[in-house]
């Protein structure tokens, strides 16, 4: 028995279909600020999620770099004005 046809019959009645599949790929494509202006061409639904897992990996090296540079900035500046900062943050 393949892999997929075991899969359907543990899903039961939760399974996705195609159109849903398509559904959610294009919501993905409005999502990603390289996508969103391209609505008429088509993308695959593997380009679609390799471009989603690529955006969501640039989010994440954004995140940590924005995090550095925030504990560089809180380190250098005096315990008030840190202070202030992270009471900013934490609203």
């Amino acid at each position: 028995m393949s892999s997929r046809k075991s899969r359907s019959r543990q899903s039961g009645s939760s399974r996705i279909n195609d159109d849903q599949i398509l559904d959610l790929v294009t919501k993905l494509q409005q999502l990603l600020p390289e996508t969103r202006n391209r609505r008429s061409e088509k993308v695959s639904a593997a380009k679609a999620l390799q471009e989603t897992c690529n955006y969501i990996k640039s989010l994440h090296r954004e995140v940590d770099d924005l995090s550095e540079r925030l504990s560089e900035l809180l380190e250098t500046t005096d315990t008030t004005q840190a202070a202030i900062i992270r009471n900013l943050l934490m609203q």
